[in-house]
Parts: structure tokens; sequence; C-alpha cells
């Protein structure tokens, strides 16, 4: 993956755009970073089909839900 670093120097007004390969550092911590939200994303995804067929179960529409746990 490309990286682009952009520098901005306040004195002089110049800026510099660099672009360079990602370290083998960086790769490890972005995949552990896209890990952890598909993780992330599985369990919200699972939570909310637990719902459905709670409410479901229960005879009742998420609107109901919301009304009665307010």
């Amino acid at each position: 993956m490309k990286i682009i670093e952009k520098e901005f120097n306040a004195a002089t007004g110049e800026e510099t755009i660099t672009e360079r390969e990602e370290t083998a550092a960086e790769k490890a911590e972005r995949l552990k970073i896209e890990e952890a939200r598909s993780a992330a994303d599985a369990t919200a995804i699972l939570k909310a089909a637990e719902k459905a067929a709670l409410l479901t179960k229960l005879g009742i529409t998420d609107d109901e839900a919301k009304l009665l746990l307010s």
C-alpha cells in the first residue's frame, strides 16, 4: 500500500509531498486494525439478528420495544 505524507513548513510556506511503500510494521498494524474492525462488525450483526429474533418471538415491533424501554 502506498503511504502519502504531506509536510507543510509554516515559516516558508513550502509544502512537500512524499509517496512511499508502507513498512512491515505499518502493514501489520493496519491488518490488526482491519481484523478488529471486522470482528466488531460481525459482533454487531450477530447482536442485531439476535435482537430481531427476540422481537419476533415476543411479537412486538422495534418501535414498540423502544417505547417499552424509554
